[in-house]
């Protein structure tokens, strides 16, 4: 079948579904897909290696590095999927993302800002977040079934990668999950650990956004903490309190060793240790009396 204006949508999609991605890839790729469509005449059939050249020069300066690397996915997917071209193009084209460290919270810090939060569930959603070191979907995927509280662990259902993982549940936490059970469990039916009171749904993703902003603003955090940042700050403690990257990469979800080994860059414990190296390696070098 042809691949028109009109019907790309629906054989990608199909296409989509086929290759068994998720909700969000799928949404994400025919956004990318379409704009592309709005920026390129005529039919698909049409097009050539050197219209495609030219659109990724002109978003490559219109979006992040990470936009665009999502966007050329999505389109190569297109092209070679939905519309059985291989340009050699699509093998070699790409931005690199500058490496950035994340943003690490002291224990402290942690403590101040989900100290302010006034609303009971989301400061509660919030400590989740950082006991047990959760993505900000992974929260709100929460059900109560997922707290085995015989074996102080939590499963993590359906994570990225459509993997599932069991972490570590702190009993502190625990017996905060309990009260918030006991006052908080939903009046409709629905077995979220976390709901909306009128809905019965799992709240607005972009309402515990709203939370943290105001939460690093009262305070008086200078540090652009986000909800994420909770859970590198968790993973980054674990470290430093000598658990092994093995085992956080496992409490993470990360399918590489690679994306956990960033946290060896932020932890307080190694930046001590090679202080007190260095301090060693120069003490009988420096004369302060001398100089």
């Amino acid at each position: 079948m042809k691949v028109t204006r009109k019907n790309w949508r629906a054989r990608m999609t199909e296409d989509l579904l086929l290759a068994d991605y998720t909700e969000a890839t799928r949404e994400s790729y025919l956004l990318s897909a379409r704009q592309l469509f709005d920026w390129l005449k005529g039919e698909p059939e049409q097009w050539q290696e050197d219209d495609l050249r030219r659109y990724f020069l002109y978003r490559r300066e219109q979006v992040s590095p990470s936009t665009f690397n999502v966007n050329l996915h999505g389109i190569r997917f297109f092209i070679r999927t939905t519309l059985s071209r291989d340009w050699p193009l699509l093998e070699h084209v790409g931005v690199k993302r500058r490496q950035r460290l994340p943003v690490v919270l002291s224990r402290q810090e942690v403590r101040s800002l989900l100290g302010v939060v006034r609303d009971v569930q989301k400061r509660t959603m919030l400590v989740t977040i950082y006991g047990l070191g959760l993505r900000h979907s992974e929260a709100l995927a929460l059900r109560a079934e997922d707290i085995d509280s015989d074996r102080l662990m939590a499963w993590v259902r359906d994570a990225k990668g459509r993997r599932d993982r069991i972490v570590t549940l702190p009993r502190p936490l625990l017996s905060r999950l309990r009260q918030h059970w006991k006052h908080h469990r939903p009046k409709v039916a629905s077995d979220h650990l976390f709901v909306s009171a009128k809905t019965g749904a799992p709240p607005d993703p972009t309402g515990l956004q709203k939370t943290i902003i105001a939460a690093r603003r009262d305070a008086a955090l200078e540090k652009r903490a986000t909800i994420h940042t909770l859970r590198h700050s968790y993973a980054t403690h674990l470290l430093e309190s000598g658990v092994s990257l093995a085992m956080i990469q496992k409490l993470l979800g990360h399918r590489a060793m690679k994306t956990t080994m960033v946290y060896l860059h932020v932890t307080q414990t190694t930046g001590a240790q090679v202080q007190d190296v260095v301090d060693r390696l120069m003490a009988d070098l420096v004369d302060p009396t001398k100089l």
